[in-house]
């Protein structure tokens, strides 16, 4: 790849240092040549490569490595995409305020020119994709896909790249509705109950819901990891499994944070703040490959009774959101907070038998003000937008 759109190198984010590694990337990247030289170029051994630690550790190597692993043939990767006419594109707009938003994506010091030049190929992948399917539907949070692969692959291939990754692996967030997002999102509780039933407890008893995970999952991390190489690490490990592997990873880092959650007050508000933030020093190379231990022990064939059974009950969350995000403004939502709690402990004074199948009017006002609240504030990227919901034009829920 060329140098400089960024640098291409990567080493493990937490692996260990100096001549070990040193050796064990130089017979890495020989292992990796060697299954690209052979007829049929060996995918089997590329896809070790890239779960391995450091994956396949510069973009040098991904520009050879991901078509193999979407399987796109040469033909296709040869073509130089056509220009789309901007002006009748109904997603064109929506398109260009995300893109113009997506700065924080492009490597610091990046010299304007050259950035502007970025964003308008990120513009026309995006659209050239779209018109060529038109069964797909936009979503914010696809820029920041779609931008990772074009800072590694450059315009050519990451067009054939992202066509055949949106009529793939991310074919179900491309729908004219979320139901197929919300039922992905209906793996994530049910895997952190196979692993730690008390973490399971807690986040149920919060109420917290899987809200804080959507921008995780729709952008792969994309969005809210602040290390580029960490962010292609990960692809790397994506490209090369189940499309369903995005949420065993994130299963993983709730998991991971056990200690912060069980530190945390047991409140919707304050467990939803903590999961949404993610800490940038994760160690990934161990998250990696804990997520991949899960997906060998709960495969998606085992668990997709208990995902099913959650249906309801996320549907019931992903309504209460839609309503906060379309009706709350945040200062309005602050002072009916304050008032609204204060209204519920004197009740709840007065009345100290609280049902479990019906959640109090305060628990309940609370998680709407909250997520009204962070949606207004463009915080943490917490929901898809999809161009078919009639709420979209009204929000920016990426920042």
């Amino acid at each position: 790849m060329n140098k400089s759109r960024r640098d291409g190198a990567s080493s493990p984010a937490n692996g260990r240092q100096g001549n070990d590694w040193d050796t064990r990337r130089k017979r890495k990247i020989a292992d990796i040549t060697q299954a690209l030289s052979v007829s049929p170029v060996d995918v089997a051994a590329l896809r070790r490569m890239a779960i391995s630690e450091g994956g396949l550790l510069t973009d040098e190597i991904r520009c050879q490595v991901w078509p193999r692993l979407l399987n796109v043939p040469p033909h296709v990767l040869e073509q130089e995409p056509e220009k789309v006419d901007r002006e009748d594109n109904k997603d064109y707009n929506q398109v260009l305020l995300d893109v113009q938003r997506s700065l924080r994506r492009f490597p610091p010091g990046m010299p304007d020119e050259q950035r502007e030049g970025l964003q308008e190929e990120l513009i026309d992948i995006i659209l050239v994709v779209l018109k060529r399917n038109p069964q797909l539907h936009y979503y914010q949070g696809y820029h920041d896909i779609v931008v990772t692969f074009l800072l590694v692959l450059g315009e050519r291939l990451a067009t054939a790249l992202v066509e055949k990754l949106s009529t793939h692996h991310l074919r179900d967030f491309m729908d004219p509705t979320m139901d197929n997002t919300k039922h992905i999102l209906n793996y994530l509780m049910p895997i952190i109950e196979r692993v730690n039933p008390e973490v399971h407890d807690f986040m149920q008893q919060a109420e917290v819901g899987t809200v804080f995970a959507l921008s995780w999952l729709i952008t792969w991390f994309g969005h809210v990891l602040s290390d580029f190489r960490h962010v292609v690490r990960l692809y790397d490990f994506f490209l090369a499994c189940h499309p369903l592997m995005p949420i065993y990873f994130a299963a993983v880092i709730v998991l991971y944070r056990e200690e912060e959650v069980f530190e945390c007050e047991c409140d919707m508000a304050m467990v939803h703040h903590l999961l949404s933030q993610i800490p940038q020093d994760l160690p990934y190379e161990t998250l990696i490959s804990r997520a991949g231990d899960l997906f060998v022990q709960f495969p998606p064939s085992e668990m997709a009774r208990e995902a099913a059974s959650h249906d309801s009950m996320a549907a019931s969350t992903f309504k209460d959101f839609d309503l906060a995000s379309t009706q709350q403004r945040p200062d309005s939502v602050l002072r009916r907070r304050r008032k609204q709690k204060q209204a519920a402990l004197e009740r709840s004074a007065a009345n100290a038998v609280v049902t479990v199948a019906q959640p109090s009017a305060a628990r309940r006002f609370v998680r709407l003000a909250v997520m009204g609240l962070t949606v207004a504030l463009g915080a943490a990227a917490l929901a898809v937008v999809n161009s078919a919901l009639q709420w979209a034009p009204k929000l920016d829920l990426f920042p």
